[in-house]
């Protein structure tokens, strides 16, 4: 479940962002649009977002450094790329950087919202675990 989810739709195409939107909006999350990764990183140090939907390729500042970028100042916020050009390259550095999923478009709203559940459910586990519980912990 994402109801109340806060998400941030970072793409360059407004056509994507209200795509995007309008499949999240049933399942009453809070979504918030921006045309660009510095307004991205300034919308996020002014509140926080559970999930971000993140193109890779976009004017200025590109996704892999807004991704870099969010995990290092917002590590709790998942983020799943979503890009028009996928590749091997690009997906195993995204998930090394912590991006929770790696989609190609065009992704439905099925996908989008598959994804942003799986990445509330995930960013749920991950604050629930206890630290002192984990092997790492004990040693």
């Amino acid at each position: 479940m994402i109801k109340n989810a806060n998400i941030l739709v970072v793409d360059d195409e407004e056509v994507v962002r209200l795509s995007y939107a309008r499949s999240l909006a049933s399942e009453h999350c809070k979504v918030e649009m921006v045309s660009n990764g510095q307004d991205a990183l300034q919308v996020m140090g002014q509140r926080p977002f559970d999930v971000v939907l993140l193109d890779l390729l976009m004017p200025g500042m590109n996704g892999m450094t807004v991704l870099s970028t969010i995990k290092r100042r917002w590590p709790e916020s998942e983020v799943i790329i979503i890009t028009g050009y996928p590749a091997l390259e690009t997906a195993k550095e995204a998930v090394s950087l912590g991006a929770y999923d790696y989609l190609a478009k065009p992704a439905g709203p099925d996908d989008v919202i598959n994804a942003a559940h799986g990445a509330m459910n995930h960013k749920r586990w991950t604050l629930r675990s206890d630290p002192a519980s984990s092997c790492a912990a004990m040693h």
